[in-house]
């Protein structure tokens, strides 16, 4: 008399085990196939990688691919087309958002800008910013926040804005020309190419430009603002992809660094040497800091971005952060 009730449990249970699997199996299949934009390719960039590599996209139920904008306008232009969902810039890019793109700052993952730093040639008499005044400092693009950093750095020096000369080259390659020749006396770059540079013995960091700008958002994630009125699910599931990005970061240096020197085609030991700078750097739950963000507001002015500071709403959201993977 016992046996059909425990029949029918195990039946059940086997029904219920049948729904698991294939409910798993629908959940993979029906990943959302995601276009992510990376500015330009940097180390902080990595954790979209990390994603792949490590199968975190997969958990948020996500298809990710990668795609190099070249710069942070290509990269806002790519959202505002709709090729790009999801993107990583500059604090200074969320200014196209407030000027009317149809993209917003979702989340904040890196502080003071750390990763801009001035690079000379090894035989350059240059080693402290005292000694710019009057020379042409090179950088991938003007009205850029690397420029309104050497802004900051010559109107600190007691110079005002024009005190160092400013030019935008277009890429690091040409940068590195204009050093090279002597056609420029700086550049502004991300600290692996002088590291890089001093490994070859041609060149070296003077120093960061991070100082005159301690409050501050670095790197942005940004998503189009479709997907954050209409699809906020798909927002903060790759909010979590990304996020579980940066805190595998962080608790795995020898993959990271494997990860990093074939993406970003460098060498183990400044890779490793990019790691102990940066990973702590990186933020782990993607809050703005309001004082960060007034002195953005106003580098946008600065920049001739904007005629006067934005409101927070009209470039960014804060219903996604905290973050929680």
């Amino acid at each position: 008399m016992q046996e059909k009730p425990a029949l029918a449990a195990r039946a059940y249970a086997a029904l219920i085990a049948i729904g698991l699997i294939f409910g798993a199996s629908a959940r993979a299949w029906a990943a959302d196939k995601v276009h992510a934009g990376m500015a330009v390719p940097l180390w902080a960039f990595l954790p979209l990688q990390i994603g792949i590599d490590e199968g975190i996209w997969a958990k948020y139920g996500i298809d990710l691919d990668i795609t190099n904008s070249a710069s942070d306008a290509k990269l806002q232009q790519a959202m505002a087309a709709g090729s790009i969902d999801f993107g990583l810039g500059s604090g200074a890019a969320m200014a196209f958002a407030a000027k009317g793109a149809p993209v917003r700052a979702v989340a904040a993952f890196a502080g003071e800008p750390r990763t801009v730093v001035l690079i000379v040639t090894a035989d350059s008499p240059i080693k402290a910013p005292g000694d710019l005044k009057g020379k042409l400092v090179v950088m991938p693009g003007v009205g850029s926040v690397t420029q309104w950093l050497v802004w900051r750095m010559s109107i600190a020096q007691g110079w005002g804005q024009e005190g160092i000369r400013t030019a935008g080259l277009g890429s690091i390659d040409a940068n590195l020309a204009a050093i090279k020749t002597h056609e420029a006396d700086a550049m502004t770059g991300p600290p692996e190419v002088g590291y890089l540079l001093e490994a070859q013995g041609a060149g070296r960091i003077a120093f960061t430009l991070a100082q005159y700008a301690p409050h501050f958002h670095a790197h942005i994630v940004f998503a189009r603002k479709e997907l954050v009125d209409k699809n906020p699910d798909l927002v903060e599931r790759f909010l979590k992809g990304f996020f579980a990005g940066i805190a595998f970061l962080k608790t795995h240096k020898e993959k990271t660094t494997e990860i990093a020197v074939r993406e970003l085609h460098n060498t183990p030991a400044i890779m490793n040497r990019i790691y102990d700078d940066l990973s702590g750097w990186l933020e782990s739950d993607g809050r703005f800091d309001p004082e960060a963000l007034e002195v953005l507001k106003a580098s946008f002015v600065e920049l001739g971005m904007l005629d006067k500071k934005p409101n927070d709403e009209d470039f960014l959201t804060k219903k996604f952060v905290p973050v929680k993977p």
